[in-house]
Parts: C-alpha cells; structure tokens; sequence
C-alpha cells in the first residue's frame, strides 16, 4: 500500500471517532465539544469519501475501515442535521400571510436576542438594529455597565426594563415595551450566572411567560464540565412544562440545537424550536465560516405561530442575533399533536444532572 493509503485511514479513524465521540455520556469539556461541529465533520467526511474512490477503492483487510467509518459518520451527521432542512416537518407552523387583523397584531411579540460580546465597542449598530427591526422585546447577553450606558437611548422606547450588567461576560439587560407584570432576577446553578424570568402582557392582555438564560460552557477556558449548564436549562425545561400558558425560552444556551441535552430538554419541557424544518440559523462564530453552528436559541410553546424569523447582521460580537416574531394563536390541534414528550428515562436523568450540579 502507498503512503497516501495510510494518510487517508489515518484521516478516516479521526474523523471517525470525533465524530462519535459525543454519543460518550461524560459531561467533560473535552468531549461534550463535539457536540458542535457536525458540520464541519459531515463535510470532512464525504472529502474523505471523495478521496478514497480518487485513490482506488482499497477494501483490503482493515482499509475497510475507511469507506465503513466515513459513511457511517455521514449518515450519522445527516441525521442530527436533517430535522433543521426544509425536508422536514416545521415545528412551528407559520402564520398565515391573510391574517392581518388588530387581533394578531395586539398578540405578536417581536424579540431581538443579541450576545454583543462584552469588549466589543460597537453599540451604535446594536441601537440600530433595535431602531430598524422594532422588537417588542431586547434580551442583550454579556452586557457590562458600560453597555448599559451605552444603550441608554433605548430606554426612551421601552420603559420596561431588567438590568443586571456583570463584568463577568455574564451580565443581561432586558428592554420591553410591553408591560412586565412580574419579574425574577435567578441565579439557579451558579452565584455569578443569571438568568431572568419574566411575565410579558401582550396589547391583549394575554401573559407571556418568558426565560433569558446565558449559562456557563464547557471548555478549557470557563468549566471543565458541562453539568451546570445542562442542570440550568433542564431545570427551566423541568418548570416551563408546569406552565399551561405561552413560554418564551431565549438566550444563548452554549450548547448546540442538534445535542443531547438541547434535545433533552425539548422533551423535558415541551417547546417547539423553530428552526426545525427552517434552517439551521448558525449563530456562532460570527469571524469565522466555517466554524459556525446554532449557539442562540429560541424556544416556545405551541400556542404560537411564527411571523418572521431572521439571522441579524453581525454587530461587532463573535455572535450574530436573532431576531423573530411571534402571534398568540393556539391551534387545539397543534397543541395536542406537536408538544414533545418525555421518553423512557428523561426526567430521571434530568432530575440527577440537577442534584449533581446542586450538590
């Protein structure tokens, strides 16, 4: 065999294992990271496949390795990846264009998610997008007092707010036109992580309840584990399924659409992802394109129906917002088919990540 051989089942075994290497229930960074980039494996992989046809096709003995790993790795990857193609069923169904009526509109709730990067100086572009887009609801993530200060000339337009800025990366401030009826500012796994819960009344009077979280990720450089972030979102996951009204979940999760515990806490809690049968909507790294995947998400319940949903242009952050609109429009049909639901052992596990990460 030539040494092009050997490079490439070298290459296939890597590709291979990184691939599957998430399926691995250890909640260490090291291996909760390849829970994000699918694509950029799934791409890999069929430049893998490419090659070895290109080279000659060998099967002998263990070269079978290379085509058997890197098909496997492929169907794997189109999978995960499939649910958020337009060949799949939408989650969130879309509301129809003819309904354009004083009563959707008083049940629309327009929300700007924006992780802006605490060092990043560019405030004015934030400001604008709020100008040009006109959300109803400003949700800003790793906000500092500076940033604070800086989106002071929102504060003209929404007169309700929730502000706590960190210099911790972890600071949030929230910015509603609409009334906020009753407010929490939590600290549910970590003293220095927040989050916000918060009742929203629409122009109909109809409450909504929403979530901003931003936990900690796993990584070399902020937790070597991801237990507290997982604990933190299966915990909103856990109370939002005790909720019959409309749930708003937003923020950056730190963790990929596609992931077990993204999934997880689907059905732990029953919201829809929008995205689903959209796009992927890659959030993160806004510098760099091909090392992107979905970070910044948006959860509802199935009382909503979708307007409109966006990937904003890039404001200086390593993250691009989001933007979307939704009307309060419970489909009975929807509401009793749609709602994901726990399987075998889901709220067990739930219930243990949260004592470990309590404990």
């Amino acid at each position: 065999m030539q040494t092009v051989d050997y490079v490439l089942l070298t290459y296939s075994i890597v590709i291979t294992i990184t691939s599957f290497l998430n399926l691995i229930r250890l909640d260490y960074w090291w291996v909760r990271i390849w829970d994000f980039p699918h694509l950029q494996l799934t791409l890999l992989a069929a430049v893998g496949l490419l090659c070895w046809f290109l080279v000659g096709h060998h099967l002998d003995g263990y070269f079978v390795i290379v085509p058997v790993g890197l098909l496997a790795t492929l169907l794997y990857q189109g999978w995960l990846v499939y649910p958020f193609t337009p060949f799949h069923k939408k989650q969130v169904v879309r509301l129809s264009h003819k309904s354009g009526s004083n009563q959707f509109e008083e049940n629309t709730i327009r929300l700007l998610v924006a992780n802006v990067l605490m060092e990043n100086t560019r405030t004015p572009e934030v400001r604008e997008l709020a100008d040009k887009h006109k959300p109803d609801v400003v949700l800003v993530l790793e906000a500092n007092k500076k940033w604070q200060q800086d989106l002071i000339p929102l504060e003209a337009n929404y007169p309700y707010r929730i502000l706590h800025p960190l210099e911790n990366t972890y600071g949030m401030l929230l910015y509603s036109r609409f009334p906020i009826r009753h407010q929490e500012l939590r600290f549910l796994i970590q003293d220095d992580i927040p989050s916000i819960y918060a009742r929203i009344e629409l122009p109909s009077r109809q409450l909504v309840h929403f979530y901003g979280v931003h936990p900690m990720p796993p990584s070399p450089t902020e937790h070597y584990r991801s237990t507290e972030r997982d604990a933190e979102l299966l915990l909103v996951g856990k109370e939002a399924r005790k909720i019959k009204g409309p749930i708003i979940v937003a923020g950056d999760l730190n963790d990929v659409a596609w992931s077990h515990t993204t999934r997880l806490f689907q059905r732990v809690s029953g919201l829809l992802d929008p995205r689903i049968g959209r796009g992927l909507y890659n959030t993160f790294h806004a510098h760099y394109f091909f090392l992107r995947w979905p970070l910044d998400h948006i959860f509802v319940t199935p009382h909503f129906q979708l307007r409109k949903i966006l990937r904003l242009p890039n404001c200086g952050s390593d993250h691009f917002p989001m933007f979307i609109a939704l009307t309060y429009a419970p489909d009975p049909k929807q509401m009793a088919d749609e709602v994901p639901q726990p399987e075998y052992s889901d709220l067990e596990e739930a219930s243990e990540k949260i004592e470990e990460a309590k404990g």
